[in-house]
């Protein structure tokens, strides 16, 4: 099994031991074969087998040989074999026991990539950056994300404040569009507003679902997100903001006074009204038309009245 007891031999060697590139439609197949693996499509298992691909979403992540990559859900290694390359500390976390057996064998000519067999919604990550990336410049996330757990995931990433510099993920399109869409469109929502909030995200490139075995059943796309080293706006109470923010999306076909409404109260109406004219923001208006900084007004002004939902 690997460890993270070393440092990389950053850019020599890059593929020893005739392992061959993991990314690759031929090694896939042989390494699934070999082992004998059924993918589960409850863990949404599908592997990258594009190596353009996965050079970007390596490129994006900005890693040297002092900084340190958290892969999430690493499969057989594909992406983790070109993180070794580049970061001189790699720990992957994997929910699947099968595939402990299989990274430890492909990965172990690599003593600075680390195995974690565990849900990482479960587990401690503050402890586990103290152990696995004492000593890095800089700490990176960089995954292929299950579909059905990304938000969650990245959400985790995110208010548990850990000392990240980027989250370079390849996630559904259409999660990642909503991710960095600004005000006014139909992609902008609650998502946006908590990812913008912690990070600057941008678009990379988009992934077709022919490149993965099994191919998915929709389109994917990689998103990097460079963690601010405060919030994008000043809030008194993140929790209440990002309540106030949720409220407002509630349903997105009705006005921010409606949806506001059932937030303080039909008997608070009037007081609302008062209020939104007050600090400028007409009730007319719709969840989706405001910007990070007229969110941290209204939960501001919100607080101030004593409404905390």
């Amino acid at each position: 099994m690997a460890s993270m007891d070393g440092q990389a031999p950053v850019g020599a060697q890059a593929r020893p031991g005739g392992t061959g590139d993991i990314g690759t439609p031929k090694r896939t197949k042989d390494i699934v074969a070999k082992y004998g693996f059924s993918f589960k499509k409850s863990l949404g298992q599908n592997f990258l087998i594009d190596g353009n691909i996965l050079s970007r979403i390596v490129d994006a992540a900005e890693l040297s040989s002092d900084s340190g990559a958290l892969e999430i859900g690493p499969g057989i290694g594909a992406l983790t074999q070109r993180l070794a390359e580049k970061a001189g500390k790699v720990t992957a976390i994997e929910i699947d026991q099968r595939l402990i057996p299989i990274l430890g064998d492909l990965m172990a000519d690599k003593p600075h990539v680390g195995i974690v067999h565990g849900d990482v919604l479960k587990l401690d990550l503050a402890k586990l950056f103290e152990e696995r990336f004492e000593g890095c410049s800089g700490v990176s996330v960089v995954a292929n994300l299950p579909y059905y757990v990304t938000t969650p995931i990245l959400m985790k990433l995110l208010e548990e404040k850990l000392p990240l510099k980027h989250i370079v993920v390849m996630i559904q399109k259409e999660v990642a569009e909503r991710m960095a869409a600004k005000p006014g469109g139909k992609e902008y929502g609650s998502l946006s507003v908590a990812v913008q909030y912690y990070c600057e995200p941008k678009l990379v490139c988009t992934v077709p679902h022919t490149v993965f075995i099994p191919q998915p059943n929709v389109d994917s796309a990689v998103i990097k997100l460079s963690v601010r080293e405060k919030p994008a706006v000043e809030v008194e109470d993140e929790a209440h903001f990002f309540r106030v923010v949720q409220a407002s999306f509630a349903q997105r076909r009705k006005t921010l006074m409606n949806n506001l409404t059932a937030f303080v109260g039909k008997e608070r109406r009037e007081e609302l009204t008062a209020m939104l004219n007050r600090i400028g923001i007409d009730p007319s208006r719709r969840g989706e038309t405001l910007s990070l900084e007229e969110f941290a007004l209204l939960s501001k002004s919100m607080l101030a009245e004593g409404w905390r939902g």
